[in-house]
C-alpha cells in the first residue's frame, strides 16, 4: 500500500517561517542544526521547503545532530532525525562529543562543544552559515537568565540573528518568531518531533525561568516585551562597541607586557571608560574571557575619582595590576611584579582590591 503524501504546509506560520531565509539564498551551503525537538524541525521542514521554492538556485543543506552523550536514548534520536532528513531529500550527520564530562557547568560545556562540533562540520562540506532554531521564548528566556546573573548591556542584548562562529557565521532565522509559529507549522506539515527530557529537568536553571514565564507574562512582562528589550539593548551595545573601539585605538599603547591607556580617556562618557578598561584588562591577563562586569565598573569609578582628585592610586583587578600616575593608567599582568619590578608597584596593605 503506497503511503499517503505529507500534508503541504499553508498558512501564515508557513509563510513566516519559509521568509526567515530571505537573505541566505546565495550561499553555496548552510548546515541546519537539529536535534528533533519541535524547534528544529520546524527549522529542517522550513529549510527544505525554502529550498524548493522560488525560481533561482538555493544552497546546499546540510542537516548535522549533536549527541552529547548525556542521555542513553541520544543515539536513537540522532537516527531518527536522520530519517526524517533523508524524507525531506537532505543529508544527515551525527557529531559525538566524546571524552570526560565536567561535574559543574554541563550545559556551558555543552554548548560550547556543540558549536565547536558544528562550525568543524560546516567547514568539511562547505557551508558558511550554521542555522539554529532559536526563536523568541529562547530569546526572551535569555534576557530573564541574564539579568538574574547581573549581566550588563551586552548580555541583556541576549542572542543576535547573526554572529561569527569561528570560520562561519551562525544564524538564527527564527529569532523573531514566536514558538507558536513554529509548532502551528509543523502540524499543518503533518511532521512529528521528538520531547527533549531536558526542557523541564529541574537541575537546570531555564527550567525554572520557562515554568516563571506565564506569571511575568500575566504581569505584563511578556516574551515579546523581553525581546524587544534584547532588540533595543543591542542597538545601544553595536553604538557603546563602536565608541569603545575608536577610544582604544587612541589612547590604549602595548609596550611589551605593559598596556598604557593615555588621560584622554577619563574623557569619554563611563561606559567606554569601563569597556576600554574591560578589554585592556582581558588582553593583559591573556584570559579567554572577559573580566566581571561588576569589577571593572568598580575600578573604573576609583580611577575617574583619583583622577578628578589629581591622586595616585594602585588597584589589582582580573589578575592584573593596575596604577594610576600623572593621569596615565598602565596595566601590568600582577604576575608581573615577580619578575624584577620594585614594591612599589604592589599595591598597599590598605588599598581596595577589586
Amino acid at each position: 500500500m503506497a503511503e499517503e503524501p505529507a500534508p503541504t504546509p499553508h498558512g501564515r506560520a508557513a509563510t513566516a517561517l519559509v521568509a526567515a531565509f530571505a537573505g541566505l539564498e546565495t550561499v553555496p551551503a548552510l548546515v541546519l542544526a537539529v536535534s528533533g525537538g519541535a524547534d528544529s524541525m520546524a527549522l529542517l521542514c522550513a529549510a527544505a521547503l525554502w529550498a524548493k521554492s522560488g525560481t533561482g538556485p538555493r544552497p546546499l543543506l546540510h542537516v548535522a545532530t549533536v549527541d552529547h552523550g548525556l542521555r542513553p536514548d541520544a543515539a536513537r534520536e540522532a537516527e531518527q532525525v536522520a530519517a526524517w532528513s533523508a524524507m525531506q531529500g537532505l543529508p544527515h550527520a551525527t557529531l559525538a562529543w566524546t571524552g570526560p564530562k565536567p561535574s559543574t557547568g554541563l550545559q556551558a560545556a555543552a554548548r560550547e562543544a556543540r558549536y565547536a562540533l558544528l562550525e568543524e562540520y560546516a567547514v568539511s562540506v562547505g557551508a558558511t552559515h550554521v542555522l539554529t532554531a532559536h526563536h523568541a521564548t529562547d530569546q526572551a528566556e535569555t534576557v530573564l537568565m541574564r539579568l538574574m546573573r547581573g549581566s550588563g548591556p551586552t548580555g541583556l542584548a541576549a542572542m543576535q540573528a547573526c554572529r561569527a562562529l569561528g570560520r562561519v557565521t551562525l544564524a538564527r532565522p527564527f529569532i523573531g518568531l514566536a514558538k507558536a509559529d513554529l509548532v502551528a507549522f509543523l502540524r499543518s506539515s503533518g511532521q512529528e518531533w521528538i520531547e527533549d527530557p531536558s526542557n523541564i529537568d529541574p537541575r537546570f536553571a531555564r527550567t525554572a525561568v520557562r515554568r516563571g514565564m506565564p506569571l511575568l507574562a500575566a504581569g505584563g512582562l511578556t516574551e515579546e516585551r523581553l525581546a524587544r528589550l534584547a532588540a533595543r539593548l543591542a542597538r545601544l551595545d553595536e553604538v557603546a562597541s563602536a565608541a569603545a573601539a575608536t577610544a582604544t585605538a587612541r589612547d590604549v599603547r602595548r609596550t611589551g607586557d605593559t598596556c598604557r591607556i593615555a588621560p584622554d580617556l577619563f574623557g569619554e562618557p563611563a561606559e567606554t571608560r569601563v569597556r576600554v578598561l574591560a578589554a585592556a584588562l582581558q588582553a593583559t591577563a591573556g584570559s579567554p574571557m572577559p573580566p566581571r562586569l561588576e569589577r571593572v565598573e568598580r575600578l573604573a569609578g576609583v580611577l575617574s575619582t583619583a583622577f578628578a582628585e589629581g591622586r595616585a592610586v594602585t588597584r589589582t583587578a582580573a589578575g592584573c595590576i593596575v596604577r594610576l600616575r600623572r593621569g596615565e593608567v598602565t596595566i601590568v599582568r600582577e604576575g608581573e611584579r615577580a619578575r624584577g619590578r620594585s614594591a612599589r608597584s604592589r599595591p598597599a596593605k590598605n588599598e581596595l582590591v577589586v
